[in-house]
């Protein structure tokens, strides 16, 4: 007896009764990805027009690459890029502070140590920005400061850290290292559970040391968790913490703090007469340059997995 083939009308027929359920399940966020994530496109058009909010959007003169040039011939764009990539690279380099602190967490021999470790690590990460912020200027001010009454004790003089452009980067970075770097590593430690007891059990009879079983055993394991964070990472390359910046920025370190998001956050919403345009112009081209690195981090990262995909 011959047995009929379906056509393809009759097979997509068929895949859709067979999976109706799951099709429904995919509604909500096939919908919530076309209304905030492509119908906002739209706008992208503001770059390449003398914007009003009073206006339609298409009775708004077209003046192409007005606002790309004017950015590129601007005395402040190098300033301004050299920041934004200056602490992106320092924050980039920060990334394996979670990984570490898993694996030393995960090596600790006391299991009721650990978990208080690993309890006040992350709480930190519950606190506000805005709180941090404000933690920050009250423990670095020069009178009454925490840092500044420990420093007395050993004879050193009283200083305002904040008045001191030198130090703005390293006080930004290290906060919120302080602040995510317990949070972030419940990743590496869920990542580290795959990590097989007797592969362990076999390099310590073997005379492994603690360096060799993280590197030998423990690594491979969370290397598709580290490109994964370093991935995300990257493509927030030059979007930088905007808020905290901002909360953190004073006339005097403006020099080594102001950054591309907070400079398009000025000329919308900082200004007497807001530049949407010039905003969304350079908004765009942060956007486009950080789509080329995270291709190329992607790329990378890939060649890494693939690497360890013995494992």
């Amino acid at each position: 007896m011959a047995i009929q083939k379906k056509t393809i009308k009759e097979k997509i027929s068929f895949d859709f009764k067979f999976n109706r359920a799951l099709l429904a399940m995919l509604l909500i966020p096939t919908a919530f990805i076309v209304v905030f994530s492509y119908m906002p496109i739209y706008g992208v058009q503001i770059a390449f027009r003398e914007y009003h909010p009073l206006r339609n959007m298409f009775d708004s003169q077209w003046v192409g690459l007005k606002y790309f040039i004017k950015f590129f011939t601007s005395y402040q764009w190098k300033e301004i890029t050299r920041n934004t990539l200056i602490i992106s690279f320092y924050e980039l380099c920060t990334a394996p502070i979670p990984m570490i602190f898993a694996f030393l967490l995960t090596y600790l021999p006391s299991k009721r140590l650990r978990k208080s470790v690993q309890t006040v690590s992350f709480a930190p990460h519950f606190i506000s920005t805005v709180v941090i912020c404000g933690m920050l200027l009250q423990f670095l001010r020069a009178d009454g400061g925490v840092i500044n009454n420990i420093t007395g004790l050993f004879g050193m003089e009283a200083k305002n850290y904040m008045a001191y452009a030198q130090y703005y980067r390293r006080i930004y970075i290290w906060s919120g290292v302080w602040q995510s770097f317990g949070y972030s590593a419940i990743l590496y430690i869920a990542a580290l559970t795959n990590a097989s007891p007797e592969l362990h059990e076999a390099a310590i009879i073997d005379g492994a040391n603690i360096f060799k079983r993280i590197l030998h055993i423990d690594w491979p394991c969370v290397v598709p968790t580290f490109c994964i964070l370093l991935v995300l990472n990257c493509a927030n390359i030059l979007k930088s913490n905007s808020e905290k910046i901002l909360l953190l920025q004073n006339n005097i370190n403006l020099s080594v703090s102001e950054t591309i998001s907070t400079f398009t956050y000025r000329l919308s919403f900082d200004s007497p007469y807001p530049q949407y345009s010039y905003s969304a112009a350079v908004g765009m081209i942060t956007s486009l340059v950080s789509m080329i690195i995270l291709i190329i981090v992607n790329k990378a990262s890939k060649n890494l997995e693939d690497k360890y995909e013995w494992q």
